[in-house]
């Protein structure tokens, strides 16, 4: 009768049990791995042989077969090599583990039975407890990962050897020296600065407020210098705090990555993520084989920050259309597909024309060049960036001024009263934490227009002819300049400081192609 061992494999970024199945027939000495494994799973016949003979037991010289069950899913990852290895001991009678099925396993073996750490540990955790699992074995470097999942057992063990005294009862387990009153979260700091050393900037600030708020994508226009890479740097420093909930939804991206610093601890800030704009599509979007996250993922529940949008391939921006609307990507390919998280804030930047100096005396671009630079962005992509401002230059004298700026804890503390506004209105409706957020039927049940705010609207409609969906921006704007003055209802200032928030499409009106 074959033994059966858990483990677990990776789908997007969730886990699945994956049933280790070891079975032993006679005949030639072979061993089979089957269940769609890839190369890095069927190399295990070797390190398997290698790791059980130097942990001073008896490889089996039989025919070995080894199914990874569901054997319809593809699998990959080298973390199968101890469940197979615990198997292959209790098929062959060199060890008896009760309650087998109580326990999971997860860890990569050296040829000298050593156990090394993997990536995707905290998705294949939260997979273990939510099957019941009690107990699960990692390696030593994986246990502070492992264990940010609460109501399960997790266990560090340095090599093959003690896995097997714990599991047979001849040696107790020891919590591994390099575990040993740590803390198991990470607290990603931030050096991002601080916004009290941006000057002159006020009124962009208070639209930058707003974005951060509410959570709505922003576009900075503005000649080089001026200060744009600057404030984007600084967003993450006035964002509201990361829920539990979200700050798992962070790590299980970065550990499917293999992007967790010093081995695998919980991220506790939104992190900043700014790819330079020669990135290809599947570093932006996600891609690969096997499939991983891109930028965009990385980015989730942070700021994704675009420098020199402009610059970057169309195509490739245009790839963002429908993950700024759903949230999250499904990337295909002909053998599997997953799907990825990606509620990220955009934050992006660009010159206002091709010398980057549009509405000064020392540009000499025609309307022509200017529009033909903006048209890089398509309107689809403009019509998903809620607010769109020109970022002034700053006159020496306010820079050397000590004018009155606040810092990012004075900032913070306005976006979090929002916040926590949006919060209470949105307790009942999953996956809504912010106003950006809004699906049309709670725009139609949260954004009610008094007739000055309508009127206002309909006037914006007749001059710049503005789409459905960019009215829908509007009023999630508007509701967010409500609810950082505390008002249940949108007023008429709201509004008008909504339609003051889309300087480009306001330009587009006014220049002339020849």
């Amino acid at each position: 009768m074959a033994v059966v061992v858990r483990s677990f494999a990776i789908a997007g970024v969730d886990g699945y049990l994956v049933d280790v199945e070891t079975m032993t027939l006679h005949g030639q000495p072979v061993t089979a791995i089957v269940g769609l494994g890839d190369a890095a799973v069927k190399e295990a016949r070797q390190r398997l042989e290698s790791a059980i003979t130097c942990a001073q037991y008896e490889f089996p010289k039989m025919k070995i077969v080894i199914n990874l069950a569901p054997s319809s899913l593809k699998k990959s990852g080298s973390h199968f090599d101890l469940a197979m290895a615990i198997g292959l001991l209790i098929q062959s009678g060199q060890l008896t583990v009760p309650e087998v099925e109580q326990f999971g396993f997860i860890g990569e073996l050296s040829l000298n039975a050593d156990l090394r750490p993997c990536i995707g540990i905290l998705p294949m955790a939260v997979t273990a407890r939510n099957k019941g699992i009690r107990t699960l074995i990692v390696s030593k470097e994986n246990i502070k990962e492992a264990s940010v999942v609460k109501d399960i057992n997790v266990l560090g063990f340095s090599n093959l050897q003690e896995v097997v005294n714990y599991l047979n009862g001849s040696a107790p387990y020891v919590v591994p020296d390099e575990v040993k009153g740590q803390d198991s979260v990470l607290d990603e700091v931030n050096h991002c600065g601080d916004f009290q050393d941006v000057k002159g900037q006020d009124t962009l600030l208070e639209y930058v407020v707003v974005a951060a708020a509410g959570g709505h994508n922003i576009l900075m226009i503005g000649a080089p210098g001026c200060g744009k890479s600057m404030i984007a740097k600084r967003i993450p420093t006035i964002l509201p705090s990361l829920s539990d909930e979200e700050a798992i939804e962070i790590t299980k991206v970065y550990s499917v990555a293999g992007l967790l610093k010093d081995r695998n601890e919980l991220i506790t800030r939104r992190l900043f993520r700014a790819p330079h704009h020669n990135a290809s599509l599947n570093s932006l979007i996600g891609g690969g084989s096997p499939i991983i996250p891109g930028e965009i993922s990385l980015a989730h529940n942070g700021v994704l920050f675009l420098d020199e949008i402009a610059e970057f391939n169309k195509k490739t921006l245009d790839a963002l259309r429908q993950p700024m609307e759903d949230k999250q990507v499904t990337i295909s390919r002909v053998k599997s597909v997953c799907t990825f998280p990606s509620n990220f804030m955009l934050v992006a930047a660009m010159n206002p024309c091709p010398c980057g100096y549009y509405g000064q005396d020392k540009c000499r671009c025609s309307d022509y060049e200017v529009l033909k630079y903006r048209q890089k962005l398509s309107g689809p992509i403009l019509d998903r960036i809620d607010l769109q401002k020109y970022v002034q230059s700053v006159d020496f004298l306010d820079l050397s001024g000590q004018s009155n700026v606040k810092s990012s804890a004075q900032l913070r503390e306005r976006v979090e009263f929002a916040r926590q506004i949006q919060q209470k209105r949105y307790v009942n409706t999953p996956g809504v934490n912010c106003n950006a957020q809004m699906t049309e039927a709670l725009v139609k049940e949260f954004c009610l227009l008094e007739e000055d705010g309508k009127r206002l609207m309909r006037l914006a409609h007749d001059k710049f002819k503005y789409s459905a969906r960019t009215f829908n921006k509007f009023l999630k704007v508007a509701r967010t300049f409500a609810d950082l003055e505390g008002s249940r209802q949108i007023r008429k200032q709201d509004i008008a400081a909504a339609l003051m928030s889309r300087d480009l499409d306001k330009d587009r009106v006014t220049m002339l192609a020849i």
